[in-house]
C-alpha cells in the first residue's frame, strides 16, 4: 500500500472545485446535507458507514433531525487532508441524491 501524503493548499483547492458544496474548515473537509425528515438522513448515515468500511476510511458524521454533517481528514497522518478524504467525499456525493439529500 502506498504511503498517504497530505495534499497542499493548491491541490485541495483544485479538488474542491470538483465538489462545489464541500469546503475546508478547521483542517477538515466538510459538507452538510438537508433532508425531508429524520429517517432519510439516518438511512444515509448507514449507507455512508457501509462505504467507509469498504474504503477503511471514516468520517465524523453528525446526525440531526433534518440534516447530516460530514467532516473528514486522515487521522493516520496527523489529521491532514489527503486524497483518501476526497475519495470518500466523492462516494458520499454520488449516493446523496438517492437519499433525497440537498
Amino acid at each position: 500500500m502506498a504511503k498517504v501524503e497530505p495534499l497542499g493548499d493548491a491541490e485541495i483547492d483544485d479538488r474542491l472545485a470538483e465538489l462545489p458544496e464541500w469546503s475546508v474548515s478547521d483542517g477538515m473537509l466538510r459538507r452538510s446535507y438537508r433532508f425531508a425528515g429524520h429517517i432519510p438522513a439516518a438511512v444515509m448515515v448507514v449507507h455512508i458507514a457501509q462505504i467507509q468500511e469498504e474504503l477503511d476510511h471514516h468520517a465524523d458524521l453528525t446526525l440531526g433531525y433534518h440534516d447530516l454533517a460530514v467532516a473528514v481528514n486522515t487521522h493516520s497522518i496527523g489529521g491532514r487532508i489527503t486524497a483518501l478524504d476526497f475519495g470518500l467525499a466523492r462516494r458520499i456525493e454520488a449516493i446523496a441524491p438517492g437519499h433525497g439529500a440537498s
